[in-house]
């Protein structure tokens, strides 16, 4: 039968003189005859995220021998057994600092998500990977992005829209379920659809100041002509915000509002708390990006520099990497190796999560791409070489899953500019000096 309804088609009418819309269910004719795409053809939406964990890890114990598919899976992360073919392991990594200091806890981070080495503590050179990508695919959803923490602390954030302005990070429980499915979340799946009249009334004040931009402009330096283009790119999102919650959005079969949280974890790192913190959060996250209110995320286990606390050990994470002794036998840091296998659980955790929920003939998984980064390669020596990175998901069936690859000592910059290349940003390269490259990696891609 000729598939004649569009998934917008919806029933109007008036209700004490405000429009009203209902909207029809999720039919089959609104597919491709698979289910893998809208019946226009147009694809599933690919989603792109971060993950980071602080502290690097063990080599030892920690890299496969074995590179490929079906690679071992040595004691601290033994725990990805569920997820090894989701995922992608990438070790022998390099941060490269350039001219610049080894800023501890600092410049590796940086490097992985700006392509450039910090100059000094606390600079960023620029936008963050995530931006970048929010800024191609990100304006058609309620939210351009979103950036979230397990640590329990707003500050830290992985995610600058520039040098100066952080992305502030989600780390309520509460606070994040009432952003994202509190009283202005609009369910796709409703039968009915009544425009908020406090966003007309917003929409339409944030039209009148877009008018005035361009004669503003004119009168202004060129210093402040950029401060005002960075200020009134951030105006336009908020137009096309508004608008996008004007409009009856399209059913989707996934999108399922979660029961409301009833109370936040308590308060501090110990390592319990940070888990369960981080197993609420990621099941917000992936429920936002399953109703189609994000297509970027921002996801942080820990700070760079972990404090995450063992029950009954008087040191935290990081002061444990500088201060607990190898042991003599098992040859490496017990202690530290106990944070980096909680990391990796919680890494696990995250990277399942989206492989429960059905999307079209698959999961959400498919139809994402993860990137994951730590700070350090070995944290006890603040190495900015050997460093592990991880991606999950197979962006739309571009990405091979189930690999551990050798970087062979090659700018962790390549993962970054494999990213850029998959969100279909037209980069030659990705990084400055001695982070620039030019070579994707291109083992992962089909």
């Amino acid at each position: 039968m000729k598939k004649t309804l569009s998934r917008r088609r919806v029933l109007r009418g008036m209700v004490n003189g405000t429009a009203v819309t209902i909207g029809l269910p999720l039919l089959n004719c609104f597919l491709n005859d698979n289910g893998t795409a809208l019946a226009s053809g147009a694809k599933m939406p690919v989603r792109f995220g971060t993950w980071a964990w602080g502290l690097g890890m063990n080599k030892a114990i920690f890299v496969p021998k074995k590179t490929g598919t079906g690679f071992d899976l040595p004691e601290e992360i033994a725990s990805l057994a569920n997820v090894r073919d989701h995922i992608n392991l990438l070790t022998n990594a390099t941060y490269f600092r350039d001219s610049y200091q080894n800023l501890c806890h600092f410049t590796g981070w940086v490097v992985s998500r700006t392509g450039a080495a910090p100059k000094s503590a606390g600079f960023i050179p620029g936008e963050t990977i995530d931006v970048t990508i929010a800024n191609q695919i990100g304006n058609a959803t309620r939210f351009k992005s979103l950036t979230a923490t397990a640590a329990g602390d707003v500050r830290g954030t992985y995610s600058y829209e520039n040098t100066n302005t952080p992305n502030a990070q989600e780390w309520s429980p509460i606070q994040f379920y009432t952003r994202l499915f509190g009283p202005e979340f609009q369910d796709p799946n409703a039968p009915e659809f009544k425009p908020d009249p406090r966003v007309m009334i917003s929409k339409s004040a944030l039209t009148g100041v877009m008018d005035q931009t361009k004669d503003l402009m004119s009168t202004v330096g060129a210093e402040d002509k950029q401060r005002l283009d960075q200020y009134f790119t951030g105006v336009r999102h908020l137009e096309q915000q508004f608008q996008q919650r004007l409009e009856k959005p399209e059913p989707i079969a996934a999108c399922v509002r979660p029961k409301k949280v009833a109370s936040d974890v308590p308060m501090g790192l110990e390592a319990d708390s940070v888990a369960l913190r981080h197993r609420m959060m990621t099941d917000l996250l992936v429920m936002a990006l399953a109703c189609d209110q994000t297509r970027v995320f921002n996801m942080a286990y820990s700070a760079a520099q972990s404090n995450t606390i063992k029950p009954g050990y008087e040191k935290p994470h990081h002061t444990t990497t500088h201060e607990e002794p190898n042991d003599a036998k098992l040859g490496y840091q017990p202690t530290a190796s106990w944070f980096t296998r909680r990391s990796m659980e919680s890494w696990a955790y995250f990277v399942d999560a989206f492989t429960k929920v059905k999307e079209g003939d698959g999961t959400l998984l498919d139809n994402v791409f993860i990137y994951a980064t730590t700070d350090h390669g070995y944290a006890r020596m603040h190495s900015l070489d050997n460093v592990p990175l991880f991606t999950a998901g197979r962006a739309g069936g571009k990405v091979k899953s189930g690999m551990h690859i050798d970087m062979n000592a090659s700018a962790a910059t390549r993962l970054g500019l494999t990213a850029l290349h998959l969100f279909g940003i037209d980069k030659q390269s990705w990084g400055v000096d001695g982070n620039n490259t030019a070579q994707p990696v291109s083992e992962i891609l089909v």
